[in-house]
């Protein structure tokens, strides 16, 4: 086991780490790297194993449940060793958020929290409203029919298309009910944090990882953009991240028709390999989402016989929500993979200075609503050199183009976390 990881027995601060899809207990590593170089023997730490791989496919509740079940297992193998657990964090990567957040509605639900000091809960680019496409035309409506259906539960969860037990209503939607155990416990928690990537994130977009309405950031032209001291050019000042700027005049001379006949013409060979490799591609991702669905299915089913290692009746004796659930969250909420009826909205929100509110789903909207209420301290960060911001915000792993997600757990080790 790295040096990085577990606790001495002086350790009163148990911090778990929980990975996102298709993750491993190695895409945390950095961010437990750098919690330890900080904090040092303070902290307890643990990077949560039974999610690991294709696993994530078994959906976030199960995730939740086996994620709960490996926090109770650690407290009792601490307590046994000697040491004694005071305080509680938790933060969560990517699809890892959501699982962190069923996992805590479990443990305040269980009465697990009510004698642990509840100190941060960090989500880092985790989809809070799911992942559905608001955008209009014929891929966006490809992407939310298919997306949903080839990644097994989890897929159908972040998609927004799946009934929650009785409440009929998404997972999505429910962990954000004001009146679940989800948020209860969720208040529980003395500072709530974000870190959301504003551009090249290809997992998870901007506004569902800021829980926002808009999204500013779409042509960056178009914007100024302030930066946090002591952390430009890559974290924004959470007070005034964005401004609006007049469109800048074009200067440059139109190009030519010769110069577009050029430009095409040296793509030709990589149009010509697209052709051949994404179709190939597409029917192999097809191929092993059939595997994966069968596989998880299975899993899931013995999951929930009780022989996966897990005690399911223990996790589901509560009831997910404390009070009959209200009706704030919409009513006759539609398939997401066959409702386009909202896939614009007109107006301007006037709280997002000036900038269009997305065409989200009622229950998105209902979503943002009570997370902002329950109070958030959102960082924005902009990843400039690395393609796919998803993975370098965490250093998911050691890559040289990577570096700028170094000055992102350098923030949150020394400017977010509660020790």
């Amino acid at each position: 086991m790295a040096d990085f990881i577990g606790g001495t027995s002086e350790a009163d601060h148990l911090v778990v780490l929980v990975h996102g899809l298709w993750g491993s207990p190695h895409h945390m590593h950095s961010i437990a790297k750098a919690l330890r170089a900080e904090h040092g023997e303070k902290v307890h730490i643990l990077i949560t194993e039974r999610n690991s791989g294709s696993y994530t496919y078994d959906g976030i509740e199960t995730g939740g449940e086996r994620v709960c079940h490996e926090i109770e297992e650690e407290l009792v193998k601490i307590k046994q060793g000697g040491g004694k657990i005071k305080k509680l964090s938790i933060a969560g990567y990517s699809l890892g958020g959501l699982v962190a957040r069923y996992a805590i509605g479990l443990l305040y639900a269980k009465g697990d929290l009510d004698n642990l000091e509840c100190m941060n809960f960090t989500a880092f680019a985790s989809p809070f409203l799911g992942v559905r496409s608001p955008l209009l035309g014929h891929f966006n409506h490809v992407w939310n029919l298919l997306g949903a259906r080839t990644l097994c539960l989890a897929g159908r969860q972040l998609f927004g298309i799946d009934k929650f037990r009785d409440t009929g209503k998404p997972l999505v939607a429910v962990l954000a009910d004001p009146n679940s155990i989800f948020m209860c416990g969720l208040a529980k928690f003395k500072r709530r944090s974000l870190y959301a990537n504003i551009v090249k994130d290809r997992s998870a977009v901007y506004y569902t990882t800021a829980i926002a309405k808009t999204d500013p950031y779409v042509d960056l032209s178009k914007v100024k953009v302030n930066y946090l001291e002591g952390y430009q050019p890559i974290i924004l000042d959470p007070e005034n991240p964005v401004e609006k700027v007049a469109s800048p005049e074009l200067s440059a001379q139109p190009p030519t028709t010769e110069n577009l006949v050029w430009s095409w013409i040296k793509r030709i060979p990589m149009i010509l390999g697209l052709s051949v490799l994404i179709p190939i591609g597409i029917l192999a991702f097809l191929a092993n989402s059939a595997v994966q669905t069968v596989r998880s299915a299975s899993r899931i089913k013995l999951h929930e016989s009780g022989k996966g290692g897990v005690d399911v009746k223990v996790y589901r004796a509560f009831s997910p929500l404390i009070k009959d659930m209200k009706d704030a969250i919409g009513d006759g909420l539609e398939d997401m993979g066959t409702d386009t009826r909202h896939e614009y909205i007109d107006d301007v929100d006037q709280e997002g200075a000036g900038f269009p509110t997305l065409a989200l789903a009622p229950y998105q909207f209902a979503a943002i609503q009570a997370l902002d209420n329950l109070g958030w301290r959102k960082n924005y960060v902009w990843i400039h050199d690395a393609r796919h911001s998803h993975a370098a915000i965490v250093v998911r792993v050691e890559r040289e183009d990577w570096y700028e997600g170094k000055v992102v757990l350098s923030h949150w080790v020394t400017d977010e976390f509660l020790p």
